[in-house]
C-alpha cells in the first residue's frame, strides 16, 4: 500500500465553507469531507449548509459541535439575526458546486472590506471531471461583476485526475486504515454474511439495466449483494415488485452508513457500483472493480463526461460496454452481466488507476499550498 500524504504544514486559518444542497447527497457528502479533512489538519472551519439533516447519519456529533474543528451553521433565508455579526471574517471563502454565498453574507463582507479587513482567498470549488476543460480552466481568476462585491477577485478550483488538476479528496491515513481494514470483522458487526463468494455493493439512482444485470447475475453464481439505503434500495424493490427473479444473487438491504463506513463497504466487495461524485472517489481509494452511474443531465452532457473519465481509466473493452450500458447510453445488449471471471481486468485498472492518482497531491494539501500563495 502507497504511504499516505504528508500533511501540508500552514498555518490555521478560519474557512467558510458554503454547501447548496440539490439532492442525491454527493453536494454534501463531497462538503463534509472537505471540511472535516481541513480540519483535521489544524485548520478551523464553518460549515454554513442550508440542508444539514443528512449529517445526522453521515457524520454523527457533527451538528452538535463534536467534530473538532467544523462547526455547522444554517444558511437560512434570511440568515439569523446577529449571527454574521457574531463571526470572525474568514480567511478563506469557498462556494461549493457554483452556489453563490447568501447575499447578507455578501453585504456584509462587503462592509469589513470597505472598512480595511484583509482580502479572504475566494474559491469556486467546481465540478470534478476527466474532460480537457477542467486542466484550462484550474486556478483561473474571476472578477465579481455585480453586487456589494463588484470586482473583488475570486479563483476557480477543479477537483480531477490529472497532475494539472486540484486533484481528489484523499485524508493522509486513509490508505494506513484501508491496510488495517478487516473485512470479516466488518461483515460480521453489520450482520453481512462472509461467505466466500463474491460481493458487490449497489449504490446507484434507478439505471434501466438494474433487473437484467441482477436475474443474470443470479443464473452465474452464488454472490451477496448489499444493497444501500435510499434510490438503490427503491429501485430493487421496485423490480422485485415486477417479478424480479435474482436467482443465486442474494440482496442484503443495509442501513444508512456513515461516511466511515462507506468506505468500509467499498473495501469490503469484489465490485462496487457508485453514483455522482463523492463515492466514485472513494471507489478508485478502494481499488476494487468499480462501475459508475453518472449524474444524468437533461441534454446527456453526462455521456461526453463518463467518456472522458473511461478514457482517463484506461478502461478495457467490456468495462467500457458495461458502462454504457448501465447508463442508458446504448440498447441493452444480452447478456448485460459479463460475469465475475471479468473483474480481475477491472481490478487490474482499477488499480493502475489508483496508482497514478496516488503519485500525485490529493485536493486538501493542494487547496492549502494554493491559498497561501495566494494570501
Amino acid at each position: 500500500m502507497p504511504a499516505a500524504t504528508a500533511p501540508h504544514r500552514t498555518p490555521p486559518l478560519t474557512w467558510d465553507v458554503f454547501c447548496h444542497v440539490v439532492d442525491n447527497l454527493g453536494d454534501i457528502g463531497v462538503c463534509w469531507r472537505l471540511c472535516a479533512d481541513l480540519a483535521a489538519r489544524g485548520q478551523r472551519v464553518r460549515l454554513w449548509i442550508d440542508e444539514p439533516g443528512a449529517l445526522r447519519w453521515m457524520a454523527p456529533g457533527a451538528l452538535e459541535g463534536r467534530v473538532h474543528g467544523v462547526r455547522v451553521l444554517p444558511w437560512t433565508t434570511p440568515l439569523a439575526p446577529g449571527l454574521l455579526a457574531q463571526l470572525p471574517l474568514a480567511d478563506v471563502w469557498i462556494e461549493t458546486f457554483g452556489c453563490h454565498p447568501p447575499p447578507q453574507a455578501r453585504e456584509h463582507w462587503a462592509a469589513a472590506l470597505a472598512a480595511g479587513e484583509r482580502h479572504p482567498v475566494w474559491i469556486n470549488l467546481e465540478y470534478m471531471s476527466a474532460q480537457p476543460y477542467v486542466e484550462r480552466s484550474h486556478g483561473l481568476p474571476s472578477l465579481v461583476s455585480s453586487g456589494p462585491l463588484r470586482g473583488v477577485g475570486k479563483w476557480f478550483f477543479y477537483p480531477g485526475f490529472s497532475a494539472s488538476t486540484g486533484g481528489l479528496l484523499r485524508e493522509p491515513d486513509l490508505p494506513v486504515r484501508q491496510a488495517a481494514f478487516d473485512a470479516a470483522a466488518w461483515l460480521a458487526s453489520k450482520g453481512l454474511p462472509n461467505a466466500k463468494r463474491p460481493r458487490a455493493s449497489l449504490f446507484c439512482y434507478e439505471p434501466v439495466a438494474l433487473p437484467a444485470v441482477l436475474q443474470q447475475a443470479g443464473a452465474d453464481t452464488a454472490s451477496d449483494w448489499l444493497v444501500t439505503a435510499g434510490r438503490a434500495g427503491d429501485a430493487v424493490g421496485a423490480a422485485q415488485a415486477q417479478g424480479l427473479d435474482t436467482g443465486h444473487a442474494r440482496l442484503h438491504r443495509l442501513p444508512r452508513l456513515t461516511q466511515r463506513d462507506y468506505d468500509h463497504l467499498l473495501w469490503a466487495c469484489e465490485l462496487n457500483f457508485v453514483r455522482g461524485e463523492d463515492s466514485l472517489v472513494r471507489a478508485l481509494w478502494a481499488g476494487q472493480p468499480l462501475v459508475w452511474q453518472i449524474y444524468p443531465q437533461h441534454d446527456d452532457a453526462h455521456h461526453a463526461k463518463l467518456e472522458a473519465f473511461l478514457d482517463w481509466l484506461r478502461a478495457p473493452a467490456s468495462l467500457r460496454a458495461f458502462h454504457r450500458a448501465w447508463n442508458g447510453m446504448e440498447l441493452l445488449a444480452d447478456p448485460i452481466w459479463p460475469g465475475w471471471t471479468v473483474l480481475e481486468s477491472w481490478r487490474a485498472c482499477v488499480q493502475a488507476a489508483r496508482a497514478r492518482l496516488l503519485a500525485q497531491p490529493d485536493l486538501v494539501s493542494q487547496l492549502l499550498q494554493f491559498v497561501a500563495e495566494k494570501r
